[in-house]
């Protein structure tokens, strides 16, 4: 490729913080919360024009339970356990009728609350500002290079912390990444009124149908309303091969999403004079599930989550189920603690088999150790959300919202501590993370 030279230019220091934290999803928001909590000076970067990621922006509406696989222990507190709370209180979040209660949530109130949630931390938030390069001074990294509506500008901060989904800042910082051959899909979600549909219809036979006519791949499709309204979010795209790492992958998936969205509102109008269906609202983006992973101080793998390995520096806990999306191949498979296996394709029966045979006692949970986050040689960046280090199959199951939650949690309390006392984030001693944590609300077994 060929290269110019950009004139070098002087740019303005346009904040100075403790902490810095780049990506504003509800992991993002969860760490620069809790190390604000304890008393750091905090700034959060978020590119779009509101906080909360692929849950607000991608309209993925779904926090799955708070529960260990027995139905009867709280594994998952902390700050995701008190967005549910306040959200409950203003009538924008649902418990579907399940014994493991996952949460439907009214991502628009979402949006709001975790402003709210902010600004009452005393975090200091930047929207529309786009991370674009590390900035060092005597080799040491010591700050971020921004773009926003005031133009460009360097933001110095003694610690940071990773929470941009891609990795961005460790990926140009230098830090050892890897890709995955195959990630996981990424899905476009979509709003919907009038999803009314005759009696017995079955949306998975539908697309199956007629999914080729329309090439719409087979994928995985699941939904839900709304809460308080009729509006329907359907989950139903699978969007294959595109890189979003990369701007020109990422700018094809996003239309491909869409582009899929049209195809399954043709098929439900043309093929079943579904005349009343609307679509009301695309997302500002689409529903990344992987694109870089750090390399860490551990790598988590399908070993240790799907036999509950228990880890002394474990800072999260999660029963969400391993699901592998496979290229080239209509449906997705489901690996669970206690040994089923499931291919589920819609329109299909779902086929049922054994991942292992029958153990004494099968795991009630799964858990997600500190190192996860922490780059290799850094010393003062984590991680927090989907680019920690883990292999595929175990970031199958660890990769959903209420499992990233947490790791926000733990990057800002581990970024605190240091900033406290002026070490570098692999000295702070995990057990006192973790008792922080737990003294903060989080629930540390």
């Amino acid at each position: 490729m060929p290269e110019v030279m950009i004139p070098s230019r002087k740019v303005p220091v346009i904040g100075k913080t403790g902490i810095c934290v780049i990506g504003g999803s509800c992991t993002g928001v969860f760490a620069a919360v809790r190390a604000a909590r304890l008393g750091a000076e905090v700034m959060i970067l978020e590119k779009q024009n509101r906080f909360g990621g692929v849950a607000v922006s991608g309209m993925v509406s779904i926090w799955h339970s708070l529960h260990d696989t027995t139905f009867k222990n709280r594994i998952i507190a902390g700050l995701t356990q008190e967005i549910i709370e306040r959200l409950q209180r203003r009538r924008a979040v649902d418990s579907q009728d399940k014994p493991y209660q996952d949460y439907i949530l009214n991502t628009e109130e979402l949006a709001i609350e975790l402003d709210r949630i902010i600004i009452e931390a005393g975090v200091k938030p930047l929207l529309h500002t786009a991370f674009t390069a590390p900035y060092y001074e005597n080799g040491r990294l010591v700050g971020v290079v921004v773009e926003n509506k005031s133009g460009c500008g360097v933001i110095m901060a003694d610690y940071l912390i990773d929470a941009s989904g891609d990795a961005d800042l460790c990926s140009r910082a230098g830090y050892s990444l890897r890709q995955p051959e195959a990630p996981q899909p990424s899905t476009t979600c979509a709003r919907f009124s009038g999803w009314k549909f005759p009696e017995g219809f079955d949306l998975g036979c539908a697309l199956r149908k007629y999914g080729a006519e329309y090439n719409l791949p087979q994928g995985f499709i699941w939904g839900v309303n709304v809460p308080g309204s009729e509006i329907h979010m359907l989950a139903g795209t699978r969007i294959f091969n595109c890189d979003c790492a990369d701007a020109a992958g990422l700018t094809a998936a996003e239309i491909e999403g869409r582009r899929q969205v049209r195809a399954i509102t043709d098929i439900l109008r043309e093929k079943y004079d579904i005349s009343g269906l609307t679509l009301q609202a695309l997302p500002s983006m689409t529903g990344i599930r992987e694109t870089r992973h750090i390399r860490a101080l551990y790598t988590l793998t399908g070993s240790d989550l799907l036999n509950g390995v228990r880890f002394d520096d474990a800072i999260a806990n999660g029963t969400y189920r391993v699901d592998i999306h496979q290229p080239g191949r209509p449906g997705i498979i489901f690996r669970y603690l206690d040994g089923r296996e499931v291919y589920a394709c819609p329109g299909l029966p779902h086929e049922e088999s054994r991942w292992r045979g029958p153990v004494d006692k099968y795991p009630a949970f799964y858990q997600i150790p500190l190192r996860c986050l922490i780059p290799e040689g850094a010393e003062n960046v984590i991680t927090a959300g989907r680019m920690l280090d883990a292999d595929q199959e175990a970031f199958g199951g660890a990769r959903v919202m209420v499992n990233m939650n947490q790791t926000g949690e733990a990057a800002g309390v581990a970024a605190a501590l240091a900033l406290e006392t002026g070490k570098t984030i692999p000295e702070i001693p995990a057990e006192k993370i973790r008792r922080t944590l737990a003294k903060g609300g989080s629930s540390i077994i």
